[in-house]
């Protein structure tokens, strides 16, 4: 009995090999045809999961034909084998569609077992791809994106702390998505239904923050012609996200910290104590704990904020989802942009796996932006991401780099799943703490402490 049986197969062609059919209903594919891109259409393949794609290139379609149907070639849920009549005589236009779309194509007369063969090779391929990756696990209703082991410890971790109803200190690089963790926790929470309150500590200038966070009563001050509530209060049964709450000025983090313990605010120029029920969620890429060292933040403010930690990875650390984000993305860039953006050139999908991002999810996001407006015929390249082409190898690794390799992306791995707890990273792999820190050095692994806790990086 075939393991594969119903394979869904887009057979493709104006003309369908009776004997072909015949063959590949035999090996379990459940073919499903089309002569043309209205056909397809009818299909209505729209929620189909990775499948199968055969083009027969030899019955004599058109120019215009293989144009209309370039966006049904450019999905990254079909694998697509062609058959052509000769290899040699293609035309440009083929040529191109063959290069770009098709995993292999074969030369009439082709061998039905080994056409049969290709046709499952498309198929894995095709479920390699990031979007036949982006599982229901993978994009939350929260808008958040990923399969990685650090991703996945971060949506453990929100499930956990939004259950309860204390401050939640969120740590991370600048650009990795702060704001989004702390929307996905206040979402989770029993104050879903009411308002999220954003302030960037960073952006206001000091002289205002005191204003725009308790607000202020009419005559308080020049200009206040009448009374004006604060962010604080705006929060009122909901969560209060204070984002790169490290740069706050010390006068700022006094009357924070007495909001705190209090549950109460005057605003500037008033004396009535106003009562207001928040959740505080704060965040920052400032290591903390050196600023309460260089008397640059308040400890006991620190502790008031730190009651729950959450720690958002850098996207040098989400190896598997750099792929699976770019693809997301460049989808929300499609519905925005006047041109017909096809997708990533092989060469730029290896460019965005090799980059090491500096500046995060923020960083990819404005070069796929930039590379939707500068790419050619819809094809972004390495040059299009201001990225260079990553060096091809120029011979299949040894055995001995492949262990070399594997090796690597185990400690990295295990280093990062165990948060720089090197004993419980010489545990989990089974060896000393000697030889973790001899395989450390080998490979350049470096591990830098502060309010990130690990990260790795390549020396």
């Amino acid at each position: 009995m075939n393991a594969y049986i119903n394979r869904p197969l887009l057979y493709v062609s104006l003309r369908h090999d009776a004997t072909r059919c015949r063959y590949l209903a035999q090996q379990g594919w459940q073919l499903l045809f089309a002569n043309n891109r209205r056909d397809l259409e009818a299909l209505n393949l729209r929620d189909e999961p990775v499948l199968g794609g055969l083009l027969d290139l030899d019955c004599g379609y058109s120019d215009t034909e293989l144009e209309e149907l370039e966006p049904w070639l450019a999905r990254q849920n079909i694998g697509w084998i062609g058959v052509v009549g000769n290899g040699d005589m293609l035309s440009d236009p083929m040529r191109k569609l063959l290069g770009l779309y098709f995993v292999d194509y074969y030369n009439i007369p082709c061998d039905s077992a080994e056409l049969a063969h290709a046709l499952g090779h498309a198929v894995g391929m095709a479920n390699l791809r990031p979007a036949a990756t982006l599982t229901r696990d993978a994009l939350r209703p929260d808008g958040m994106i990923g399969n990685c082991p650090a991703m996945q410890g971060l949506f453990r971790g929100i499930e956990k702390v939004s259950k309860w109803d204390t401050p939640v200190l969120i740590s991370g690089e600048s650009g990795t998505g702060k704001e989004l963790a702390a929307r996905a926790i206040h979402c989770a929470s029993r104050r879903a239904g009411q308002p999220f309150i954003a302030v960037n500590c960073a952006a206001i200038p000091p002289t205002l923050l005191m204003s725009e966070l308790f607000g202020y009563e009419r005559g308080a001050f020049t200009g206040a012609v009448k009374r004006k509530p604060g962010r604080i209060e705006l929060a009122h049964g909901g969560t209060l996200f204070l984002d790169e709450i490290g740069d706050m000025p010390l006068e700022s983090q006094t009357s924070l910290l007495r909001f705190l313990e209090t549950g109460c605010i005057e605003r500037l120029g008033g004396t009535e104590s106003v009562a207001v029920d928040v959740r505080v969620i704060s965040a920052t890429h400032v290591d903390l704990e050196a600023a309460i060292a260089a008397e640059r933040f308040r400890g006991d403010l620190y502790h008031r904020l730190c009651v729950l930690r959450v720690k958002q990875p850098a996207l040098r650390e989400r190896d598997t989802d750099i792929l699976l984000l770019a693809e997301h993305i460049l989808n929300s860039v499609r519905g925005h942009s006047p041109e017909h953006i096809k997708g990533f050139s092989p060469a730029a999908l290896r460019a965005l796996s090799a980059h090491t991002w500096p500046g995060n999810v923020r960083e990819l996001i404005n070069r796929i932006r930039h590379a939707a407006a500068m790419c050619e015929d819809g094809i972004i390249k390495p040059a299009d991401l201001d990225l260079q082409p990553p060096v091809e190898p120029s011979h299949p690794p040894t055995l001995a780099e492949a262990r070399e390799a594997a090796e690597r992306c185990a400690v990295k791995e295990a280093l990062q799943r165990n948060h720089e707890r090197l004993i419980d990273v010489a545990e989990e792999l089974g060896i000393s703490r000697v030889t973790l820190f001899r395989m450390m050095r080998e490979h350049k692994l470096q591990i830098r402490k502060g309010e990130l806790g690990m990260v790795c990086v390549q020396g």
